[in-house]
C-alpha cells in the first residue's frame, strides 16, 4: 500500500511543477508591459527600469524562473503589482469562497448523481432511465457560462428571485448572514451542478448495469437478500469506484467552471480575482492564483485516489 501512496504523491508533485512552469511561461508571453500599470501617470525610462529591477523583470527568463521556484518553495508568492500587498494575503481572503462553491458543487453532484444513476440502472428502459440518459447527454453538451448567464437572466434579472451578484448582503449578522450566503450561492452552485450531474449519473448507471449482471450479485439474490440491500450495499460499492475516479478527474473542470461562474456572478472567489488580475496584467497575482488552484485540484485528486484505494482492496495489493 505504501508504494502506491508514494507513487501517487510523486505524480501529484510532478503535476504541480508542470502547472507552475506552464503558468510562469504563459504569463510572460503577454504582449503588454506590467510595470506600466504599477504607478499612475507618466513614467520616465529610469522609473520603468527601476520597477523592472525591483520585481526581477530585468533578469533573463531562466533566472526569473529559478528565483520564482525558490521563493515558491518558501511559501512566498510575491507582491501584487497592482495592490502592492502580498499575494498570499489576497488569496487567503478569496480562496475560502471558491472552496465553498466548488466543494458544495462536488458534494451536491455526488448526492444527486448517485440516486439517479442507481434508479436508472435498476429501472433500465423505464421513464427514470430515459430521463437520466437524456440528462447525461444534455449536461455533457452544456457550457458553464451559458448556463450561468441563462440562470442569471431568468431568475435574477427577470423574476428577481435571487441576487444578481456578490456573496452576501452587507451588514447582515447571525442566522441572517447564513441565509444571505445561501441565497447568493444558489445560482452559481446550480450552474455547476447542472453541467456535472448528468455525466456523473450516466457513468454510474453504466457501471451499475455491469455490476448487476455479475455472478456474485445473482448469488446474493439467490441467498434471499432483499433487492434493496443487494443494490445499495453490494452492487453500489463496486460500481461507485469508477464513478468516484471520474469525479476526481472532473475536479479540474469543476474548478475551471467555478472560475467562469464567479466572473459572471461577481462572486468574490479566486476566479473573480483571476479575471481582475488579467485585466491589470498582475503577474504575481495570476501566478499565485493558478498555483493555488492547481494544488487544490491535485490534492483533491490525490485524496480521491486514496479513498478509492481504501474502498477497493485490490488496489491496496
Amino acid at each position: 500500500m505504501l508504494p502506491y501512496v508514494l507513487k501517487k504523491a510523486l505524480r501529484a508533485v510532478i503535476t504541480v511543477w508542470i502547472a507552475v512552469t506552464v503558468t510562469f511561461l504563459l504569463l510572460r508571453l503577454l504582449p503588454a508591459d506590467p510595470t506600466l500599470l504599477v504607478v499612475e501617470g507618466d513614467m520616465t525610462p529610469a522609473m520603468q527600469q527601476a520597477l523592472r529591477e525591483q520585481y526581477g523583470l530585468d533578469q533573463p527568463l531562466v533566472v526569473q524562473y529559478v528565483l520564482y521556484l525558490g521563493e515558491l518553495l518558501t511559501g512566498n508568492l510575491g507582491v501584487s503589482f497592482r495592490q502592492l500587498v502580498p499575494v498570499s494575503e489576497v488569496l487567503l481572503e478569496r480562496l475560502p469562497w471558491t472552496l465553498l462553491l466548488a466543494g458544495s458543487a462536488f458534494v451536491l453532484t455526488v448526492l444527486v448523481g448517485i440516486p439517479l444513476g442507481v434508479y436508472a440502472a435498476v429501472g433500465k428502459g423505464k421513464v427514470v432511465d430515459k430521463l437520466v440518459q437524456f440528462l447525461g447527454i444534455t449536461s455533457n453538451a452544456l457550457f458553464v457560462p451559458s448556463v450561468a448567464i441563462l440562470l442569471l437572466v431568468v431568475f435574477a434579472a427577470n423574476l428577481q428571485w435571487f441576487p444578481i451578484g456578490g456573496a452576501i448582503d452587507p451588514d447582515t449578522r447571525g442566522v441572517a448572514a447564513y441565509g444571505s450566503l445561501l441565497h447568493h450561492l444558489a445560482l452559481p452552485l446550480l450552474s455547476l451542478v447542472l453541467v456535472q450531474v448528468g455525466p456523473y449519473a450516466l457513468t454510474l448507471r453504466t457501471n451499475m448495469l455491469e455490476v448487476l449482471g455479475e455472478d456474485y450479485i445473482k448469488s446474493a439474490r439467490s441467498r434471499g437478500l432483499t433487492p434493496r440491500r443487494t443494490v445499495w450495499r453490494h452492487a453500489l460499492r463496486n460500481a461507485i469506484l469508477p464513478a468516484l475516479t471520474l469525479m476526481g478527474l472532473q475536479l479540474g473542470a469543476l474548478v475551471g467552471g467555478a472560475v467562469l461562474t464567479e466572473t459572471i456572478f461577481a462572486y468574490p472567489g479566486v476566479g473573480r480575482l483571476i479575471y481582475e488580475s488579467v485585466q491589470q496584467l498582475d503577474y504575481p497575482m495570476l501566478q499565485g492564483a493558478f498555483v493555488i488552484l492547481a494544488i487544490t485540484v491535485v490534492v483533491a485528486n490525490l485524496l480521491t485516489d486514496l479513498i478509492a484505494m481504501l474502498l477497493n482492496p485490490r488496489i491496496r495489493t
